[in-house]
């Protein structure tokens, strides 16, 4: 069970969420749960670290930004103990959680079970751990990045072979759109694997992006709920066949993309691995790529990134030119950009989604800048200032919020 930092924002929602705890105890289960900091908390200790330098060690941003974990798992042990429930807290170093040494983004390499198992036998009946961190093999703290706790909980669920991982939030699961711009948008009862990993890596914040992936990885079935209601929530898990009849499950957006464009690259071999090198160098996270190549022999590459990425996307790019590892003409900045994308596991089987995904949005008035496909996603690139429209209309011309299933 995994609890965000709104379910324990303060000490009544602690009580709330270890009422949740208790309903598992009593059914005979153990529990291992998984907490972030109290909302808020984690924000004002990376406020504090920037506040005294910009130009922080990262070792210390990490020891600093993973203390709000603990306080959380401290106190909601506490709470279950008082409430006579056998519970113990763990900091990710206590368990160990291993992880590479890559500070504020590392990635967990091991968790150690025998620590736990053991207090499970001797009559412990909840763990309670201290999500986002672990530590690294030069025994420092680390942590997993923005929504780690997610992973921390999917990770847990794997190693001890759980039977399922409660991730409770502020939301009572997933929609086919987001609630604030579609009054209409429907709770899924279920979602594929593969659909939710890519409405989560296209803009939907309920779930972090690499907890998803470990929990295919892993075949962990994980159910999204609240807990501010009792309302039933959303499972994650393999596909079916009622998925499958199931042409578009969502429609997922990203408000702050940045569109870059390279005008008159030379077109040889290798010149894109240059360009893309650089920015790769600077940490730069490319997503949608076209390439227009004219008769002149020289092309224009378009790209989208995030558009706090856009100026040292920019100024990485200049470096390069400056060093004559690229040469281009210009370089053309667009930040009044956005990228909706609607996402589905029919669409491997149903032919006609892009014509159609097209003309709705040719329909509204809204120009088409940049488009990148996968199996089960189409995505573009249009103006900021459509981006609603564009949901709106989009969820609207495929009927998201009826809940029917696509005849085959």
């Amino acid at each position: 069970m995994k609890f965000g930092g709104t379910s324990v924002a303060n000490l009544e929602r602690m009580r709330v969420a270890a009422s949740y705890v208790k309903e598992e105890v009593d059914r005979g289960n153990e529990v291992i749960v998984i907490v972030s900091a109290m909302a808020g908390e984690t924000n004002k200790l990376v406020e504090t670290v920037n506040s005294v330098s910009p130009y922080f060690d990262a070792r210390e941003y990490d020891a600093v930004v993973s203390s709000g974990e603990n306080v959380t798992a401290g106190i909601l042990a506490l709470i279950l103990q008082d409430m006579r429930i056998p519970a113990r807290s763990w900091q990710g170093w206590q368990v160990p959680i291993t992880t590479t040494s890559s500070h504020s983004s590392a990635q967990i390499m091991d968790i150690a079970t025998d620590n736990l198992n053991a207090k499970f036998q001797e009559g412990l009946k909840v763990a309670v751990v201290a999500g986002f961190q672990g530590i690294s093999q030069e025994n420092r703290t680390t942590t997993l990045g923005r929504g780690g706790s997610d992973l921390t909980a999917v990770a847990f669920a794997a190693k001890f072979d759980c039977e399922r991982c409660d991730i409770f939030t502020d939301v009572d699961g997933i929609y086919t759109a987001d609630p604030r711009i579609v009054f209409k948008a429907r709770k899924l009862n279920r979602i594929a694997y593969d659909e939710m990993l890519e409405l989560a890596s296209l803009g939907a914040k309920v779930l972090q992006t690499r907890s998803v992936q470990m929990a295919m990885a892993h075949q962990v079935p994980v159910y999204v709920r609240s807990s501010f209601s009792r309302k039933p929530g959303t499972l994650v898990c393999n596909e079916d066949e009622k998925m499958e009849n199931r042409t578009i499950s969502g429609i997922a957006h990203s408000r702050d993309e940045a569109k870059i464009s390279i005008i008159s690259v030379a077109d040889r071999p290798g010149v894109a691995a240059t360009i893309f090198g650089a920015l790769s160098d600077k940490g730069i996270n490319v997503d949608m790529i076209v390439q227009n190549i004219s008769e002149s022999g020289r092309t224009d590459i378009t790209f989208s990134c995030p558009i706090e990425h856009a100026p040292i996307a920019k100024k990485s790019l200049l470096d390069a030119k400056k060093d004559n590892l690229a040469n281009f003409k210009d370089i053309v900045l667009d930040l009044e950009v956005c990228k909706v994308s609607v996402v589905g596991i029919g669409m491997r089987s149903q032919s006609g989604v892009a014509a159609k995904m097209f003309a709705i949005l040719a329909n509204e008035g809204i120009n088409i800048k940049v488009i990148s496909t996968s199996e089960i996603k189409i995505s573009v690139l249009v103006d900021r200032k459509y981006m609603e429209l564009a949901v709106q209309a989009l969820h609207d011309k495929f009927e998201l919020h009826a809940n029917r299933i696509t005849p085959k």
